[in-house]
């Protein structure tokens, strides 16, 4: 889960300022949380306490009123309560849901699908919405298997239709900014099965030009699970940013605790 939001503080000043390069400052003064860490946290909270999710995703969102959310779910959080699924299938849907792989990581895949579908269907009830959202939290369950890249890379395929086949150079040149998940999730999962680390894969992410915070914050929840996050690079995280959003920061230790007493 803290990979997803690494991936988005590192993305978060890239998203209107496009770069095709791997090289960059990976954390900048100028980096922020966005609503994809909003909304991360947001679905740990719900499926860690098993809370009522879309009343719960809109509290957590009026909470930060101002994290960059797009137009038809700033109408969502804002509107009645319970509100209504709205047919998306924006990027949104996959940015948010590693919590349900990382929390079920030990049970079966039916497990952590269901979980997938409780935090999307609340607002991305549309087939490539629901499709985004389950390949994610999908790779990243595989991964924390033990599944190797290569076979990763072979079931997504299959199960979910995607093209994978392209490499990272080769989806960069023509890539421009999308908030689909047809568009965002393939790409992302790339950045992640071809990266040499967790580091690299959101470099990867940043570097397709596109829609840069959400890129890496599902790279980055896809690359926690096949490589780990360095130690230096979580606690900067932490100390750097997080230290000034302690509800997000909550909602992380929380989690991850309740992993170390579940093993």
């Amino acid at each position: 889960m803290i990979g997803a939001i690494i991936g988005d503080i590192a993305g978060s000043i890239y998203e209107w300022e496009r770069i095709k390069t791997k090289e960059f400052e990976f954390f900048s003064e100028r980096c922020h949380i966005t609503d994809d860490s909003v909304c991360t946290a947001a679905v740990g909270d719900i499926l860690l306490h098993d809370l009522p999710a879309a009343e719960t995703m809109q509290q957590w969102c009026r909470r930060y009123p101002d994290a960059g959310y797009g137009g038809y779910f700033r109408d969502w959080i804002n509107g009645s309560s319970p509100p209504r699924p709205y047919g998306s299938y924006g990027n949104g849907a996959a940015m948010r849901v590693s919590p349900a792989a990382f929390l079920n990581r030990d049970a079966d895949l039916s497990a952590a699908l269901a979980a997938a579908d409780r935090v999307t269907l609340i607002t991305h009830n549309h087939d490539e919405g629901i499709k985004g959202a389950r390949a994610t939290v999908h790779a990243i369950w595989l991964a924390y298997g033990g599944e190797n890249v290569n076979r990763i890379r072979e079931i997504i395929t299959r199960v979910y239709g995607y093209d994978l086949s392209r490499s990272v150079d080769d989806i960069r040149p023509g890539y421009s900014f999308n908030v689909t998940c047809q568009k965002t999730v393939p790409e992302a999962i790339t950045c992640a099965l071809e990266s040499e680390n967790f580091e690299d894969a959101v470099r990867n992410a940043v570097s397709l030009g596109g829609d840069s915070d959400t890129l890496a914050a599902i790279a980055g929840s896809v690359a926690e699970a096949v490589h780990g996050i360095p130690h230096e690079i979580r606690t900067f995280a932490e100390e750097s940013y997080l230290v000034h959003h302690p509800d997000i920061h909550g909602v992380i230790k929380e989690m991850y605790d309740a992993r170390r007493t579940d093993e």
